[in-house]
């Protein structure tokens, strides 16, 4: 309705970023291995101490079924599955995989793939304006690894920039021919290492 104001949260695995309509500068307090959904909401009831919105919607980082988690974060304590988001905050809530939230904003029409590099990897696909968020993350890749322990941040960590921008060149190419896509997007904290990137992507 006209006039509602949202409450966004994108729940990643090193921070949780937060705004609404009204708030439009993104906020953030940090997350990590250790952070549960009670531990989250404490934070946030903090960080948002009287702002006033109507509706929630979060970013999750891992599948969602009908606006629930179907598993547990890779990078977050467990406790999302069986959490009740709408009890907690007492406003309607709508659940959606933060990868593929991410991917609607950065659409400019076509077939887009979306790659998140942040903590993990969040991918997913637009195909003319319908989003299907994808598990690239935990999908086998080269030498019995996955593409997120290529691309991750723990890779970017242990292997030096110049390695892990390397593979994600070699990641690009091999998901360009795989989905047959116009372009591709690259969002996540870590997207801003990227420079001089091939024509067919966009740093998000």
């Amino acid at each position: 309705m006209t006039g509602t104001n949202i409450l966004a949260v994108d729940i990643g695995g090193t921070h949780v970023k937060f705004r609404t309509n009204r708030h439009k500068v993104h906020q953030s307090f940090d997350s990590g291995a250790d952070m549960t959904p009670a531990v989250m909401m404490s934070s946030l009831a903090e960080h948002t101490k009287g702002w006033k919105y109507d509706k929630v919607s979060l970013g999750y980082p891992g599948p969602v079924a009908n606006h629930r988690p179907s598993l547990e974060p890779h990078n977050l304590a467990p406790g999302w599955t069986k959490f009740d988001f709408a009890k907690a905050f007492k406003k309607p809530v709508r659940m959606m995989n933060d990868a593929a939230m991410q991917a609607l904003g950065s659409y400019k029409g076509g077939r887009m793939l979306f790659l998140g590099l942040g903590t993990g990897l969040g991918s997913a696909l637009v195909l003319d304006g319908l989003v299907q968020p994808l598990e690239l993350a935990h999908l086998g890749w080269r030498k019995n690894k996955t593409y997120e322990e290529y691309l991750g941040l723990g890779a970017l960590q242990r292997d030096g920039k110049k390695k892990w921008r390397k593979n994600v060149d070699h990641a690009l190419e091999a998901l360009l021919a795989a989905f047959l896509v116009d372009y591709i997007v690259l969002g996540g904290g870590n997207a801003k290492r990227i420079d001089d990137a091939p024509k067919y992507v966009t740093i998000g």
